[in-house]
Protein backbone atom coordinates (compact mmCIF):
# COMPACT_ATOMS: atom_id res chain seq x y z
CA UNK A 1 0.00 0.00 0.00
CA UNK A 2 1.32 3.13 -1.18
CA UNK A 3 0.80 6.04 0.74
CA UNK A 4 0.72 9.62 -1.03
CA UNK A 5 1.26 11.45 2.15
CA UNK A 6 2.94 9.79 5.60
CA UNK A 7 0.37 8.68 8.56
CA UNK A 8 2.00 10.00 11.46
CA UNK A 9 3.34 7.57 14.09
CA UNK A 10 3.12 9.62 16.90
CA UNK A 11 3.66 6.67 20.10
CA UNK A 12 3.87 3.14 20.20
CA UNK A 13 4.70 0.89 23.14
CA UNK A 14 5.36 -2.53 24.42
CA UNK A 15 4.06 -3.67 27.55
CA UNK A 16 5.25 -7.05 29.08
CA UNK A 17 4.10 -8.75 32.51
CA UNK A 18 7.28 -8.37 34.97
CA UNK A 19 6.92 -12.57 35.64
CA UNK A 20 8.24 -15.12 33.68
CA UNK A 21 7.92 -18.51 32.12
CA UNK A 22 11.04 -21.01 31.67
CA UNK A 23 11.44 -23.99 29.79
CA UNK A 24 11.68 -25.82 33.24
CA UNK A 25 8.13 -25.25 34.12
CA UNK A 26 6.62 -25.92 30.86
CA UNK A 27 3.09 -27.06 30.95
CA UNK A 28 1.00 -30.87 31.22
CA UNK A 29 3.40 -32.56 28.52
CA UNK A 30 6.60 -31.58 30.48
CA UNK A 31 9.78 -29.82 29.52
CA UNK A 32 10.38 -29.30 25.59
CA UNK A 33 13.47 -31.48 24.43
CA UNK A 34 16.82 -29.98 25.01
CA UNK A 35 17.04 -29.61 21.11
CA UNK A 36 14.26 -27.63 21.06
CA UNK A 37 15.41 -25.19 23.58
CA UNK A 38 18.54 -25.02 21.80
CA UNK A 39 16.38 -23.68 18.54
CA UNK A 40 14.41 -21.18 20.03
CA UNK A 41 16.94 -19.72 21.86
CA UNK A 42 14.52 -17.94 24.46
CA UNK A 43 16.06 -17.93 28.14
CA UNK A 44 12.66 -16.86 29.54
CA UNK A 45 9.30 -15.71 28.25
CA UNK A 46 6.91 -13.09 29.85
CA UNK A 47 4.06 -14.79 31.50
CA UNK A 48 0.98 -12.69 32.02
CA UNK A 49 -0.29 -14.80 34.65
CA UNK A 50 -4.05 -13.13 36.23
CA UNK A 51 -3.66 -10.40 33.55
CA UNK A 52 -6.04 -10.82 31.17
CA UNK A 53 -4.73 -9.37 27.34
CA UNK A 54 -7.44 -7.16 26.75
CA UNK A 55 -6.22 -5.30 30.15
CA UNK A 56 -2.30 -5.71 28.53
CA UNK A 57 -3.64 -3.97 25.57
CA UNK A 58 -5.39 -1.14 27.53
CA UNK A 59 -2.17 -1.11 29.60
CA UNK A 60 -0.01 -0.29 26.12
CA UNK A 61 -2.46 1.86 25.10
CA UNK A 62 -2.58 4.35 27.97
CA UNK A 63 1.22 4.07 27.78
CA UNK A 64 1.25 5.26 23.91
CA UNK A 65 -1.15 7.59 24.35
CA UNK A 66 0.13 9.41 27.05
CA UNK A 67 3.67 9.39 25.29
CA UNK A 68 1.52 11.30 23.00
CA UNK A 69 -0.16 13.69 25.27
CA UNK A 70 -3.67 12.50 23.77
CA UNK A 71 -6.64 12.18 25.33
CA UNK A 72 -8.90 8.62 24.51
CA UNK A 73 -11.85 11.16 23.50
CA UNK A 74 -9.80 11.81 20.82
CA UNK A 75 -9.65 8.78 18.64
CA UNK A 76 -11.26 8.29 15.68
CA UNK A 77 -11.00 4.66 15.28
CA UNK A 78 -9.51 2.09 17.38
CA UNK A 79 -8.45 -1.58 15.95
CA UNK A 80 -7.70 -4.41 18.56
CA UNK A 81 -6.04 -7.63 16.91
CA UNK A 82 -5.58 -11.05 18.72
CA UNK A 83 -4.56 -14.50 18.28
CA UNK A 84 -5.58 -16.21 21.16
CA UNK A 85 -8.35 -16.28 23.41
CA UNK A 86 -9.46 -13.16 24.96
CA UNK A 87 -11.50 -14.14 28.54
CA UNK A 88 -14.84 -14.26 27.30
CA UNK A 89 -17.02 -16.43 24.55
CA UNK A 90 -19.27 -13.68 22.39
CA UNK A 91 -17.38 -10.66 22.97
CA UNK A 92 -15.91 -7.71 21.54
CA UNK A 93 -12.22 -7.05 23.04
CA UNK A 94 -12.07 -3.86 20.86
CA UNK A 95 -15.05 -2.13 22.37
CA UNK A 96 -13.94 -2.99 26.03
CA UNK A 97 -10.59 -1.35 25.28
CA UNK A 98 -12.62 1.65 23.92
CA UNK A 99 -14.41 1.89 26.81
CA UNK A 100 -11.39 1.50 29.14
CA UNK A 101 -10.07 4.48 27.21
CA UNK A 102 -12.55 6.83 27.25
CA UNK A 103 -12.81 6.43 23.53
CA UNK A 104 -16.64 6.56 23.59
CA UNK A 105 -16.71 8.38 19.75
CA UNK A 106 -14.31 5.33 18.05
CA UNK A 107 -15.08 3.11 15.86
CA UNK A 108 -13.94 -0.54 17.56
CA UNK A 109 -12.88 -2.86 15.28
CA UNK A 110 -11.19 -6.44 15.63
CA UNK A 111 -9.03 -7.87 13.56
CA UNK A 112 -8.30 -11.68 13.44
CA UNK A 113 -5.67 -12.51 11.07
CA UNK A 114 -3.97 -14.59 13.68
CA UNK A 115 -0.09 -13.26 13.98
CA UNK A 116 -0.41 -10.95 11.22
CA UNK A 117 -3.56 -9.18 12.94
CA UNK A 118 -1.38 -6.12 14.48
CA UNK A 119 0.10 -5.17 10.94
CA UNK A 120 -2.97 -5.57 9.44
CA UNK A 121 -4.63 -3.71 11.78
CA UNK A 122 -2.08 -0.83 11.38
CA UNK A 123 -2.25 -0.95 7.46
CA UNK A 124 -6.31 -0.92 7.76
CA UNK A 125 -5.76 1.83 10.21
CA UNK A 126 -3.80 3.37 7.93
CA UNK A 127 -5.83 3.22 5.03
CA UNK A 128 -8.48 4.50 6.59
CA UNK A 129 -7.18 7.73 8.13
CA UNK A 130 -6.01 8.50 4.73
CA UNK A 131 -9.61 8.31 3.49
CA UNK A 132 -11.13 10.25 6.53
CA UNK A 133 -8.48 12.45 7.73
CA UNK A 134 -10.92 13.65 9.96
CA UNK A 135 -11.18 10.97 11.79
CA UNK A 136 -7.22 12.13 13.28
CA UNK A 137 -6.24 9.26 15.64
CA UNK A 138 -6.87 5.80 15.19
CA UNK A 139 -5.03 3.30 17.65
CA UNK A 140 -4.19 -0.18 17.07
CA UNK A 141 -3.67 -2.44 19.81
CA UNK A 142 -2.54 -6.06 20.20
CA UNK A 143 -2.47 -8.69 23.25
CA UNK A 144 -2.09 -12.15 23.65
CA UNK A 145 -1.97 -14.53 26.88
CA UNK A 146 -0.77 -17.76 25.88
CA UNK A 147 -2.31 -19.65 29.17
CA UNK A 148 -3.28 -22.92 30.53
CA UNK A 149 -4.98 -24.94 30.10
CA UNK A 150 -5.35 -24.18 26.57
CA UNK A 151 -2.17 -23.53 25.52
CA UNK A 152 1.59 -24.77 26.53
CA UNK A 153 3.91 -21.58 25.42
CA UNK A 154 6.87 -23.81 24.97
CA UNK A 155 5.43 -26.70 23.18
CA UNK A 156 1.81 -25.58 21.11
CA UNK A 157 4.23 -24.78 18.10
CA UNK A 158 7.46 -25.97 16.08
CA UNK A 159 9.96 -23.25 15.74
CA UNK A 160 8.41 -20.51 17.69
CA UNK A 161 7.56 -19.80 21.28
CA UNK A 162 5.09 -17.69 22.66
CA UNK A 163 5.25 -14.85 25.39
CA UNK A 164 2.58 -12.77 26.93
CA UNK A 165 2.41 -8.97 26.27
CA UNK A 166 0.27 -6.09 25.28
CA UNK A 167 1.12 -3.64 22.55
CA UNK A 168 -0.30 -0.03 21.37
CA UNK A 169 0.58 2.05 18.29
CA UNK A 170 -0.91 5.81 17.56
CA UNK A 171 -1.52 7.18 14.37
CA UNK A 172 -2.49 10.21 12.95
CA UNK A 173 -3.51 12.38 9.88
CA UNK A 174 -2.07 14.47 8.63
CA UNK A 175 1.52 13.54 9.83
CA UNK A 176 2.88 15.86 12.69
CA UNK A 177 6.14 17.53 12.55
CA UNK A 178 6.82 16.38 15.88
CA UNK A 179 5.63 12.59 14.79
CA UNK A 180 8.87 10.30 16.04
CA UNK A 181 8.11 8.16 12.78
CA UNK A 182 6.42 8.55 9.59
CA UNK A 183 4.71 5.36 8.26
CA UNK A 184 5.55 5.77 4.50
CA UNK A 185 4.30 2.21 3.28
CA UNK A 186 2.70 -0.96 4.34
CA UNK A 187 3.47 -4.00 1.81
CA UNK A 188 1.10 -7.44 2.36
CA UNK A 189 0.99 -10.59 0.85
CA UNK A 190 -1.04 -13.89 1.71
CA UNK A 191 -0.69 -17.37 0.41
CA UNK A 192 -3.88 -18.93 1.07
CA UNK A 193 -3.24 -22.33 -0.44
CA UNK A 194 -1.10 -22.97 3.29
CA UNK A 195 -4.30 -22.50 5.45
CA UNK A 196 -4.14 -25.99 5.70
CA UNK A 197 -0.87 -25.95 7.54
CA UNK A 198 -3.39 -24.99 10.55
CA UNK A 199 -6.46 -26.81 9.92
CA UNK A 200 -3.90 -30.63 9.21
CA UNK A 201 -6.72 -33.59 8.93
CA UNK A 202 -9.06 -32.24 11.62
CA UNK A 203 -12.40 -32.18 10.64
CA UNK A 204 -14.77 -28.97 11.68
CA UNK A 205 -15.98 -28.97 14.95
CA UNK A 206 -18.54 -27.51 16.71
CA UNK A 207 -16.84 -25.72 20.13
CA UNK A 208 -12.99 -24.91 20.44
CA UNK A 209 -10.55 -27.81 21.63
CA UNK A 210 -13.36 -30.11 20.46
CA UNK A 211 -10.25 -32.32 19.30
CA UNK A 212 -7.81 -31.62 21.51
CA UNK A 213 -7.69 -30.44 25.25
CA UNK A 214 -4.73 -27.83 24.16
CA UNK A 215 -3.89 -26.10 20.96
CA UNK A 216 -1.42 -27.80 19.20
CA UNK A 217 -0.11 -26.52 16.18
CA UNK A 218 2.54 -28.88 15.74
CA UNK A 219 -0.06 -31.90 15.00
CA UNK A 220 -1.77 -30.13 12.36
CA UNK A 221 1.48 -29.53 10.89
CA UNK A 222 2.36 -33.14 10.74
CA UNK A 223 -0.85 -33.79 8.62
CA UNK A 224 0.30 -30.98 6.28
CA UNK A 225 3.80 -31.92 5.77
CA UNK A 226 2.40 -35.73 5.66
CA UNK A 227 0.50 -34.54 2.25
CA UNK A 228 2.46 -31.87 0.94
CA UNK A 229 5.91 -32.55 2.18
CA UNK A 230 8.33 -29.58 3.44
CA UNK A 231 9.62 -28.37 0.21
CA UNK A 232 6.45 -26.61 -0.68
CA UNK A 233 6.48 -24.16 2.19
CA UNK A 234 9.51 -23.31 2.06
CA UNK A 235 9.72 -21.98 -1.50
CA UNK A 236 6.43 -20.50 -0.41
CA UNK A 237 7.92 -18.49 2.24
CA UNK A 238 11.18 -17.45 0.40
CA UNK A 239 8.78 -16.42 -3.05
CA UNK A 240 6.31 -14.58 -0.27
CA UNK A 241 9.08 -12.87 1.53
CA UNK A 242 10.41 -11.70 -1.27
CA UNK A 243 7.35 -10.27 -2.75
CA UNK A 244 6.95 -8.22 0.67
CA UNK A 245 10.13 -6.94 0.28
CA UNK A 246 10.12 -5.87 -3.44
CA UNK A 247 6.68 -3.96 -2.66
CA UNK A 248 7.36 -2.40 0.62
CA UNK A 249 10.70 -0.71 -1.20
CA UNK A 250 8.41 0.24 -4.67
CA UNK A 251 5.77 1.57 -2.16
CA UNK A 252 8.28 3.78 -0.03
CA UNK A 253 10.07 4.71 -3.20
CA UNK A 254 13.34 2.82 -2.31
CA UNK A 255 15.99 1.10 -3.92
CA UNK A 256 17.59 -2.28 -2.06
CA UNK A 257 20.80 -0.76 -1.76
CA UNK A 258 19.46 2.86 -0.74
CA UNK A 259 22.09 3.60 2.15
CA UNK A 260 18.82 5.19 4.23
CA UNK A 261 17.95 2.18 4.97
CA UNK A 262 19.57 1.46 8.49
CA UNK A 263 17.68 -1.45 9.94
CA UNK A 264 15.19 -4.49 9.26
CA UNK A 265 13.12 -5.47 12.62
CA UNK A 266 12.65 -9.48 12.56
CA UNK A 267 9.29 -11.26 13.28
CA UNK A 268 9.62 -12.47 17.06
CA UNK A 269 10.52 -16.37 15.83
CA UNK A 270 12.69 -18.79 17.48
CA UNK A 271 16.76 -18.71 16.30
CA UNK A 272 16.46 -21.76 14.16
CA UNK A 273 13.17 -20.81 12.31
CA UNK A 274 14.85 -17.27 11.43
CA UNK A 275 18.08 -18.42 10.48
CA UNK A 276 17.04 -21.21 8.11
CA UNK A 277 13.84 -19.15 6.61
CA UNK A 278 14.61 -15.75 6.78
CA UNK A 279 17.94 -14.32 7.27
CA UNK A 280 19.14 -15.71 3.85
CA UNK A 281 16.53 -14.21 2.14
CA UNK A 282 16.44 -10.68 3.62
CA UNK A 283 20.79 -10.83 3.60
CA UNK A 284 20.60 -11.18 -0.10
CA UNK A 285 17.74 -8.53 -0.66
CA UNK A 286 18.94 -5.56 1.54
CA UNK A 287 22.36 -4.81 3.03
CA UNK A 288 21.15 -3.27 5.95
CA UNK A 289 21.26 -4.79 9.71
CA UNK A 290 19.17 -7.36 11.07
CA UNK A 291 17.36 -6.68 14.21
CA UNK A 292 15.97 -9.98 16.29
CA UNK A 293 14.57 -8.30 19.43
CA UNK A 294 12.81 -11.59 20.36
CA UNK A 295 14.85 -13.39 22.38
CA UNK A 296 13.66 -11.65 25.59
CA UNK A 297 10.14 -11.73 24.75
CA UNK A 298 9.16 -14.59 22.49
CA UNK A 299 6.93 -14.46 19.67
CA UNK A 300 3.80 -12.09 20.88
CA UNK A 301 1.00 -13.54 18.84
CA UNK A 302 -0.22 -10.52 16.88
CA UNK A 303 2.27 -8.11 18.43
CA UNK A 304 5.21 -8.42 16.75
CA UNK A 305 4.66 -5.57 14.05
CA UNK A 306 4.01 -3.26 16.87
CA UNK A 307 6.46 -4.25 19.11
CA UNK A 308 9.17 -3.58 16.44
CA UNK A 309 7.72 -0.18 16.37
CA UNK A 310 7.95 0.46 19.68
CA UNK A 311 11.89 -0.64 19.67
CA UNK A 312 12.71 1.35 17.23
CA UNK A 313 11.53 4.61 19.38
CA UNK A 314 12.48 3.37 22.94
CA UNK A 315 16.03 2.45 21.41
CA UNK A 316 16.19 5.79 19.16
CA UNK A 317 17.52 3.68 16.50
CA UNK A 318 16.75 5.92 13.18
CA UNK A 319 18.67 9.26 12.35
CA UNK A 320 16.48 11.88 10.82
CA UNK A 321 15.67 10.57 7.41
CA UNK A 322 16.46 7.27 7.89
CA UNK A 323 13.99 4.14 6.97
CA UNK A 324 13.35 0.95 8.64
CA UNK A 325 11.73 -2.41 7.47
CA UNK A 326 9.84 -4.19 9.86
CA UNK A 327 8.69 -7.31 9.40
CA UNK A 328 5.57 -9.93 10.45
CA UNK A 329 4.04 -13.05 9.03
CA UNK A 330 1.21 -15.12 10.19
CA UNK A 331 -0.92 -18.56 9.82
CA UNK A 332 -2.49 -18.32 6.48
CA UNK A 333 -0.26 -17.27 5.42
CA UNK A 334 0.20 -13.43 5.14
CA UNK A 335 3.20 -11.91 5.67
CA UNK A 336 3.74 -7.89 5.93
CA UNK A 337 6.13 -5.05 5.58
CA UNK A 338 5.67 -1.80 7.69
CA UNK A 339 8.42 0.80 6.17
CA UNK A 340 8.95 3.67 8.49
CA UNK A 341 10.98 6.56 8.15
CA UNK A 342 12.33 9.30 11.20
CA UNK A 343 11.32 12.72 10.04
CA UNK A 344 14.66 14.41 7.80
CA UNK A 345 15.74 17.94 9.90
CA UNK A 346 14.08 20.95 7.77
Amino acid sequence: MRLDHPVGVAAAALWLPDRRSTAENAGADGRPAAGAIRDLAHPSLPDAGEVSAPDMAVRAAEEALRAAGVRGDRLGVLCHAWMYYQGHDLWSPPHYIARRLGANDALPVGIQQVCNGGATAVELTAARLAAEPERGYGLVTTADRFVAPGFDRWTADYGVAYGDGGTAVLLRTPADGNDPLLLRAVSTVASPELEEMHRGADPFAGAARTHRPRVDMRATKRAYLRSHGREGFAATNERCVRAVVAGALRDAGLQPDDKRIRCAVLPRFGRKTLRDSWLPVLTELVDTELLDWGRDTGHLGAGDAIAGLAGLMRHDVLAPGEFALVFSAGAGFTWSCLVVQAPALD
